[in-house]
C-alpha cells in the first residue's frame, strides 16, 4: 500500500514514447503511453500524462498537494548529445593543449570505412592559458590569469554562457582550476565545469570530454528540469521531483547534471528487471529489452554492474553507468539475402515506412518473419495502418515478399523455413550480445533467469533462452513500461571518486581509511540531504584495482588486505583468464557510494489454482520446421496458477508471448507470466557439408564474436599504449590448416598476410606441435609485414589435448624491436636484421609453461 496518501507517478520520457507508471493513494499501479512531442495537443508528455492518469483538464491546476514524488528518466540530454544541439562552450586549458581532445587517442573505430566523418568537438572555442602544475603538485608556471579573464571576456562577448575547464593534474591539484572557475563565476557565466569537480580522476582526455559533455548538456537539463518544475507548481507544494541518473540511481532534480543523464532511461529499465526479478525469486537475472529498433542487453548478479569510461555519440565519458549492450536488432531489423547468405540488419525500417506488414511498402523485418510464421496474429494486434489508420498488419504483403524470396534463394525452402531461418539468425545476434556481458566475462548464465520486456521480447525470448542454456523466462504485467516502473524503485544514490595511484602493500587498509571518510561525508551528506535519515543510508566503499602496466581497473569491494586481493584475482581470473601474481597490483581510484530511500515493490499475492488456461482460440504456428496447431490465450483472462504448455501463443496488449515445443507458460501468485523449460533441449544438429544461407551466417557471427572478444582481452591486459589506446592490433581464427575462418574488424595490412604465419608454424614445427604450446613471429618471410608488429599464434586442441582443432592468432605492434634507429625500420637499413630483430617462429610456451631461458 501506499503509505502517503498520495500520488505517485514515475516517468520514463523516451524519444518516441513516454511512459508513466502511476501508484493511486490506495496503492493500485496504473500505466500510461504517449508520444514524447505532440506541440499541437500538449506542451510536456510528463505532465500531460500525469494530467491523463489523474483525470485533469488540460487548462485545469494541477493538484500537488496530493502528488507526493514524480521520479523521471529522460533522454533529453542524450538526444541533445546525438543532434549537437547542447548549449556553446568555451573550453580554457593549458598552453599547446587546444587540440588534445580533438586528437584523442588516436583510435580509428572505422578502419574499413572509406570515408570516415569526424564527431565534431562539442566546445565552440578553446582557450590555452599559461600555467602548469606537474604531476607532484609542484607548480612549474604561475597560472596567467588575465589570460584566462581575456579568454573568458572573447566568449561572453560571443554570447556564450558556458564553461569547461581542463587543466593538466588538477585532478588532484585543483589550485589552478579553482581559481579559473572562480573568475568564470564571477563574470556571471551561467554553467561552470572545471574537470576536478566533475570528474576528479586521471587521464586528461577523458577527464577533458567528460568536463565538456557536462558543461554542454547541463544547461539544456537544468532548462528542462525548470520547465517541468514550473508546470507542476513545486514552488508551492511539497511534491518532489527527482531524476534517475546513469548509474541507476535518484537524485533531487536540483543536483542532476549532464554528464550523469546520458542513460537516464534504459538505468531504471535494469532497476525494474532487477526489482521485478527478485519478487520473483531471482537473483541472478539477464535483462533482454527488445524494441523496434534496437536491443538492449544487462546482467546482474548480486549487485548493479557499471562501466566507469564509455563512450556515446563520439564522445569519451568518464562517468558511472550502467553496464548496458546495446545491438541494432529489433522487430524492424530488414531482412536482406546476398545470394549466399541470409542477413539480418543493421538497418532498420524504423517506424515509417516500417516493416512490410505496415501498409508502407516497407522491407521485408523481423517483425514481418514474425507474422509469416504465425508468432503474431493480425487480429490481436492494433488496427493503426493504412491511409485512415483503421486497417490491421498485411499479412498478404508478407506472405508474398517471403513466397517471392523463397524463390530466389531457390533450394527448395518455403517462404515459411525462408522467414524462421532469419528468425534464426536473429536470435543468435541476441544471444550473442548476451554472451558479451556474462559467458565472456566468466558468468554462467544457465543457471539465471532471463527477463523479457520491451515490445518484441515475447516473440523471441524462448529461443534466445535456450540459445544460452537458460531454463527460466520472466514476463512481468508491466513489461511493456518496465522502464518507468523501475524508476520508482529505485534508491536514492551519491558516488563519490578520489584518485589514488599508490601501490597495493600491506598496510593499505590504514592507509586509505582517512581518504575513504572525507568522501564518504561528502556523499552520505547528499542523500541524508534528501530526505533519508542517517541511520537508513548504507555506504559502501570500493577500489579500482590494476595490475601495473595495464590500463583496465577492476573494481572491487573493501575489506581485509587479504580478502581484496582474493577478491582481485579471483575477478581477474574470471573476466580474462589468467592472473599474474608477479606483478604489483596498483590502486587507482577508490570509490563510495551511499544508497537509501528507495521504494520497495509491494504487488500483491493472489491465490493460485493448479489449472490450465482458457483457449480463446487455436492457430497455426510455424516453429523448429514444422507447423503446429497452437492454442491462443489471451493474457488478461489468465488466472494465478494457470498454464499453457507448448507449442502456444499468450496475446497480451502490449506484445506476444510466444511459448515454444518444451516449454510451459505458467502466471504466479503475483500475475507474472513464468516460462520454464520443461523438456530437455536437444542440441544436436547435422549442418551437413552443402553451404546454408542460415548456417554460414550464424556460425560467421559466432566465429566474428570469439574473434572479437580476443581483442577485447588483449587490450584490456596490454601494457603497451600502442595496444590499449591505439588499438594498433589485429586478431583472427584460422582452421587446423591455417586457412582463415574469421578475423575481428581490426587492421587490414595485419589481418592480410597472417595466414601465411599459422601456416609457417605448421610447416615448420610439423607433427611437434602439442597442447599449451605457443609461438612468436615477426619475420616478413613468414608472413609479418614489419618488424615490430609481432604475432602470437597458439594452436587449439580437443579437451583430451590429442586433436588439432585449429589456431588462434594475434598480431600486435611494438613500440622498438631494436636496429639501426630507436623506433626500429630504420630507412637507412640495407639488409632485414637491420632493422631489428628477427623472429621466427619462435617457441615462446612449452606446454604451459613460459620458457624465459630460451
Amino acid at each position: 500500500m501506499n503509505t502517503t496518501d498520495k500520488w505517485d507517478f514515475w516517468i520514463d520520457r523516451g524519444g518516441t514514447f513516454t511512459d508513466v507508471v502511476a501508484r493511486t493513494p490506495d496503492g493500485e499501479i496504473l500505466s500510461h503511453k504517449l508520444l514524447s512531442e505532440n506541440p499541437e495537443a500538449y506542451p510536456d508528455a510528463a505532465v500531460q500524462g500525469i494530467r491523463d492518469l489523474m483525470g485533469i483538464d488540460k487548462q485545469a491546476r494541477i493538484p500537488m498537494e496530493h502528488i507526493g514524488a514524480v521520479k523521471m528518466g529522460t533522454t533529453v540530454a542524450t538526444n541533445a548529445l546525438l543532434e549537437r544541439k547542447g548549449d556553446r562552450v568555451v573550453l580554457i586549458t593549458n598552453a599547446g593543449f587546444a587540440d588534445a581532445l580533438r586528437i584523442g587517442y588516436q583510435t580509428r573505430p572505422e578502419l574499413f570505412n572509406r570515408h570516415i566523418v569526424k564527431p565534431t568537438m562539442l566546445f565552440e572555442q578553446v582557450h590555452e592559458v599559461t600555467g602548469r602544475i606537474t604531476a607532484d603538485g609542484r607548480e612549474e608556471q604561475a597560472l596567467d590569469e588575465a589570460a584566462v579573464r581575456e579568454g573568458l571576456t572573447r566568449a561572453r562577448d560571443a554570447g556564450i554562457d558556458a564553461v569547461a575547464i581542463v587543466f593538466l593534474h588538477n585532478f588532484r591539484y585543483s589550485d589552478h582550476e579553482r581559481r579559473a572557475a572562480a573568475m568564470a563565476r564571477d563574470m556571471g557565466f551561467s554553467q561552470v565545469s572545471p574537470s576536478h569537480e566533475i570528474s576528479g580522476l586521471i587521464k586528461f582526455i577523458s577527464r577533458g570530454d567528460t568536463t565538456v559533455v557536462d558543461a554542454y548538456l547541463s544547461p539544456i537539463l537544468g532548462r528542462y528540469v525548470q520547465q517541468v518544475a514550473a508546470e507542476l507548481d513545486l514552488a508551492n507544494s511539497d511534491a518532489r521531483l527527482m531524476f534517475m541518473m546513469s548509474s541507476g540511481g535518484l537524485t533531487d532534480a536540483s543536483l542532476f547534471k549532464g554528464k550523469d543523464a546520458i542513460l537516464s532511461g534504459p538505468a531504471g529499465g535494469v532497476v525494474g528487471m532487477i526489482e521485478t526479478s527478485a519478487l520473483a525469486g531471482h537473483d541472478r537475472v539477464v535483462g533482454f529489452d527488445m524494441g523496434g529498433t534496437s536491443t538492449d542487453v544487462s546482467h546482474y548478479a548480486g549487485e548493479l554492474e557499471r562501466t566507469f569510461e564509455t563512450e556515446v555519440a563520439g564522445v569519451r565519458m568518464r562517468a558511472p553507468m550502467m553496464q548496458i549492450h546495446t545491438i541494432a536488432a529489433g522487430g524492424g531489423s530488414v531482412l536482406t539475402y546476398d545470394g549466399a547468405r541470409f542477413r539480418v540488419g543493421p538497418e532498420s525500417a524504423g517506424a515509417n515506412p516500417g516493416p512490410r506488414c505496415y501498409r508502407r511498402n516497407g522491407p521485408l523485418a523481423v517483425t514481418d518473419a514474425n507474422l509469416m510464421v504465425g508468432k503474431l496474429l493480425p487480429q490481436h494486434f492494433p488496427r493503426i495502418f493504412g491511409v485512415d489508420q483503421d486497417q490491421p498488419l498485411d499479412a498478404d504483403a508478407v506472405r508474398e515478399g517471403f513466397r517471392a524470396l523463397a524463390e530466389r534463394v531457390g533450394d527448395g525452402r518455403s517462404p515459411e523455413q525462408v522467414a524462421e531461418g532469419f528468425l534464426r539468425i536473429a536470435v543468435d545476434g541476441m544471444a550473442n550480445a548476451i554472451k558479451k556481458i556474462s559467458t565472456q566475462r566468466g558468468y554462467d548464465v544457465t543457471r539465471y533467469a532471463l527477463n523479457c520486456f520491451g515490445g518484441a521480447g515475447g516473440q523471441h525470448a524462448c529461443l534466445v533462452a535456450d540459445a544460452l542454456g537458460i531454463e527460466t523466462v520472466l514476463l512481468h504485467p508491466l513489461a511493456g513500461v518496465l522502464s518507468a516502473y523501475g524508476m520508482g524503485l529505485a534508491d536514492i544514490r551519491a558516488n563519490r571518486q578520489m584518485a589514488v595511484e599508490e601501490p597495493f602493500e600491506a598496510d593499505v587498509v590504514e592507509r586509505l581509511a582517512e581518504r575513504f571518510e572525507s568522501i564518504a561525508t561528502s556523499s552520505d551528506a547528499e542523500v541524508e540531504g534528501q530526505g533519508v535519515p542517517p541511520s537508513k543510508v548504507d555506504t559502501q566503499h570500493r577500489l579500482h584495482l590494476r595490475y601495473a602496466g595495464t590500463d583496465t581497473a577492476l573494481v572491487i569491494t573493501h575489506g581485509s588486505q587479504s580478502e581484496i586481493l582474493q577478491r582481485f584475482e579471483d575477478h581477474h581470473r574470471s573476466q580474462f583468464g589468467f592472473v599474474s601474481p608477479e606483478k604489483p597490483i596498483v590502486i587507482e581510484a577508490i570509490e563510495v557510494e551511499s544508497i537509501g530511500g528507495g521504494a520497495s515493490a509491494h504487488e500483491p499475492s493472489f491465490e493460485t489454482r493448479d489449472a490450465d488456461a482458457l483457449v480463446h482460440e487455436r492457430s497455426r504456428l510455424f516453429s523448429g520446421n514444422q507447423f503446429h496447431d497452437v492454442p491462443v490465450v489471451l493474457r488478461d483472462q489468465m488466472q494465478p496458477g494457470q498454464r499453457v504448455v507448448g507449442p502456444a501463443l499468450v496475446s497480451e496488449s502490449i506484445g506476444t508471448i510466444v511459448v515454444e515445443p518444451g516449454w510451459t507458460a505458467r502466471m504466479n501468485a503475483r500475475k507474472h507470466i513464468v516460462l520454464n523449460r520443461h523438456e530437455k533441449l536437444e542440441r544436436g544438429e547435422s549442418v551437413g557439408t552443402q553451404a546454408d544461407p542460415v548456417m554460414l551466417e550464424i556460425f560467421n557471427n559466432l566465429f566474428m564474436s570469439i574473434a572479437e572478444q580476443m581483442g577485447v582481452t588483449l587490450q584490456a591486459t596490454a601494457d603497451s599504449v600502442n595496444i590499449k589506446e591505439r588499438l594498433d592490433f589485429s586478431c583472427a581464427i584460422f582452421d587446423a590448416e591455417g586457412e582463415l575462418v574469421a578475423n575481428a574488424p581490426h587492421l587490414p595490412v595485419h589481418l592480410g598476410s597472417m595466414d601465411k604465419s599459422v601456416e609457417s608454424v605448421i610447416r615448420r614445427r610439423e607433427g611437434k606441435v602439442a597442447a599449451g604450446d605457443v609461438f612468436v613471429i615477426n619475420a616478413p618471410y613468414d608472413g609479418g609485414t614489419h618488424l615490430p608488429d609481432i604475432t602470437v599464434v597458439t594452436p587449439v586442441f580437443d579437451d583430451a589435448g590429442e586433436s588439432l582443432l585449429f589456431f588462434a592468432a594475434s598480431r600486435g605492434h611494438h613500440a622498438d624491436i631494436g636496429g639501426l634507429t630507436p623506433g626500429s625500420a630504420s630507412p637507412d637499413a640495407t639488409r632485414v636484421d637491420q632493422e631489428g630483430v628477427l623472429i621466427e617462429c619462435f617457441q615462446m610456451i612449452d606446454g604451459g609453461q613460459f620458457r624465459e631461458q630460451a
